[in-house]
C-alpha cells in the first residue's frame, strides 16, 4: 500500500508540474519572444528615425556649409560628405541599412546585390510603398533575401518638398530566439529541481498518509480476527484522525459487547444449572416417595399419609417454578403483549391485601395498608400489577419475623404514583442488594429455602414492562422496596 500511494503521489506530482510547466513555457515564449521584439522594434525605430532626420538635412543643404550649396542641389563637397555617411551608416546604425529613393531604387552601399525593385521581394514592396506613403513600418518580409531571420523597420524620409526616400533598417532576430532559449533552459532547470522536490514531498506527504492508514489497517485486521484490544494509536484532528477515532471506539464497544455476551453466556449457564438443580430436588423427592408407597414399604395409613403430603408439597414447588418461568419469559418477550388499560392503584392495593391475609395470620404479623382517598390511575395490566405486588408482599411476608410488621403504603406525588412495601426483619447486606433481581437468586437464609429465586425477577420484568422504577433499601432492621410509577 506504501509504495502504490508514493508512486501515484509522485506521478500525480509530476504530472500536473509538467503540465504546469508546459503551459508555462508557452506562455513565457510568446510573451518573451513578443517582449524581445517590441524592445528591439522601439531601438529600432529610433535609430532609423534618426538616420532619415539626418538624410532629410543632406538633401535640404541644411548639414552643408553656405560655400558649398548650389542652387539645383549640393555640391561637390556635400555630395562626398554624404557618401562617406552613407559608407560607415551600417556601422553607425549598428545594423543592415537601405536607403531607397522614391523610385524605389537602392541608393545605399551596402544592398546584397539589388539595384531595382523587380529585384526585390513582393512582400517587401508593400513595405516600401508604406512607407513611401509616409507611415513607419514594420516586417520581417526581408528575411529570404538577407538569408537570415530579419526584423525590418521602414522610415520615411521627410524633406521640404516631401518625402524623398525610405529608410530600411535590418536587425537579424537570432538574438531574440537565442534568449528565448536561454529562457527555456532556465525553465526546464527549474522544472527539474521542482520534479525532485516534488518527489521529496510527495514521499512525506505519502508517509504521513500511509502510516496512520498501516495502524489502522492493522488494528482493523485485529478486530477481524477477535481481538478487540487492539488500538489504532492515530491521534490527528483531520479525516483520517476522526477515521482512526471511529475505529478505536468501535474496538470499545466490541469489547463491551463481549463482556456482555460473556455475562450472558454464564447466565445462561446459570439459568440452566439452576433449572436443573430446582427440578432435581422435587423430581427425587417424588420418585423416591413413589418407590417407598410401591413397593409396600410403608403401610401405615399416617406414614402414607405423611408421603403423599410431601408428594403434594413437592408437586406444588414444581407447578410455581413452571409458572414462573413461563411468566418470566413471557414478559422478557417483546412480542408478549399486556392486557393495558386504565387502572386504579388502590383497587390493586385492597386486592393483593384480602389475598396476603391469610398468610399474615398464619406468621401473626401486623399488616398496616395506607392508601389515599383519591384514585391513582396508571395504564398498565391489572393482573400483572396484582402479580408485582403479591411477590413483594411474599417476600415480606417470608422474611419478617414472627409477630413482626409488615406495611402496604400507596402514595399519589406529582411526577407519579408510588408503593411501598416494608417488613421488619434481618437488614439486607448491601453487597448482595445489586442481584437481588437476578434470575434464580437466593440468600441463604433459612425464609429462602422454598424460593425458586425467580420470583423478584418477574418483578421488576413487570415494572419494566409498565415504565415503572423498582428499587430497595434496607437498614435499621427494616427493608423496603418502592415502585415508582
Amino acid at each position: 500500500m506504501n509504495k502504490k500511494i508514493v508512486w501515484k503521489m509522485v506521478a500525480s506530482f509530476a504530472a500536473v508540474l509538467l503540465l504546469f510547466t508546459a503551459i508555462l513555457g508557452t506562455v513565457f515564449v510568446s510573451m518573451f519572444r513578443q517582449h524581445t521584439i517590441a524592445i528591439n522594434r522601439s531601438s529600432m525605430e529610433k535609430r532609423a528615425v534618426s538616420i532619415a532626420e539626418t538624410l532629410a538635412l543632406y538633401e535640404n543643404g541644411e548639414g552643408v556649409a553656405p560655400q558649398f550649396r548650389m542652387g539645383m542641389g549640393m555640391g561637390n563637397h556635400a555630395m562626398a560628405g554624404y557618401g562617406a555617411y552613407l559608407r560607415f551608416l551600417d556601422q553607425v546604425a549598428m545594423a543592415t541599412v537601405w536607403i531607397i529613393d522614391d523610385d524605389r531604387n537602392l541608393i545605399s552601399a551596402s544592398h546584397y546585390g539589388v539595384t531595382s525593385k523587380e529585384e526585390l521581394p513582393v512582400n517587401a514592396e508593400k513595405i516600401i510603398s508604406r512607407v513611401l506613403e509616409g507611415e513607419i513600418t514594420y516586417g520581417e518580409e526581408f528575411s529570404g533575401l538577407l538569408n537570415a531571420p530579419t526584423l525590418t523597420v521602414g522610415v520615411p524620409i521627410r524633406t521640404a518638398d516631401g518625402i524623398s526616400g525610405a529608410v530600411l533598417l535590418h536587425s537579424p532576430v537570432s538574438g531574440v530566439n537565442e534568449a528565448v532559449l536561454q529562457g527555456l533552459s532556465a525553465l526546464g532547470a527549474g522544472a527539474v529541481i521542482a520534479l525532485v522536490l516534488a518527489g521529496m514531498a510527495a514521499v512525506w506527504l505519502s508517509y504521513r498518509f500511509t502510516n496512520p492508514l498501516r495502524r489502522m489497517n492493522d488494528a482493523a485486521r485485529c478486530l477481524a480476527d477477535g481481538d478487540y484490544t487492539a488500538k489504532t494509536g492515530v491521534s490527528q484532528s483531520d479525516e483520517i484522525g476522526q477515521l482512526a477515532q471511529t475505529i478505536d471506539l468501535l474496538s470499545k464497544r466490541l469489547t463491551e459487547a463481549r463482556k456482555q455476551q460473556a455475562a450472558l453466556d454464564k447466565m445462561k449457564q446459570d439459568f440452566v444449572a439452576n433449572v436443573s438443580h430446582e427440578l432435581r430436588t422435587p423430581v427425587a423427592v417424588l420418585r423416591g416417595s413413589l418407590e417407598v408407597l410401591w413397593d409396600g414399604t410403608i403401610n401405615t395409613p399416617e406414614e402414607i399419609k405423611e408421603y403423599y403430603d410431601q408428594m403434594l408439597g413437592e408437586s406444588r414447588h414444581l407447578e410455581r417454578l413452571v409458572n414462573d418461568l413461563l411468566d418470566l419469559s413471557r414478559l422478557q418477550d417483546d412480542q408478549f403483549s399486556l392486557d393495558m388499560g386504565e387502572v386504579n392503584l388502590c383497587d390493586v392495593i385492597r386486592d393483593t391485601q384480602r389475598a396476603i391475609r391469610r398468610s399474615v395470620k398464619e406468621k401473626e404479623l401486623q399488616f398496616l395498608v395506607n392508601c389515599p382517598g383519591e384514585e391513582c390511575v396508571v395504564n398498565g395490566d391489572y393482573g400483572r400489577l396484582r402479580q408485582l405486588v403479591l411477590i413483594l408482599l411474599d417476600n415480606a411476608v417470608k422474611f419478617t419475623i414472627q409477630q413482626g410488621t409488615v406495611e402496604l403504603t400507596l402514595i399519589k406525588q406529582k411526577e407519579g404514583c408510588q408503593i411501598t412495601v416494608a417488613n421488619s426483619g434481618e437488614e439486607i447486606p448491601a453487597e448482595t442488594i445489586p442481584f437481588l433481581f437476578d434470575r434464580f437468586y437466593k440468600t441463604n437464609s433459612p425464609q429462602n429455602r422454598s424460593g425458586t429465586g425467580l420470583g423478584l425477577a418477574i418483578a421488576k420484568q413487570i415494572a419494566d414492562r409498565h415504565n415503572a422504577h423498582i428499587s430497595v433499601e434496607s437498614s435499621k432492621g427494616k427493608t423496603s422496596f418502592f415502585v415508582r410509577f
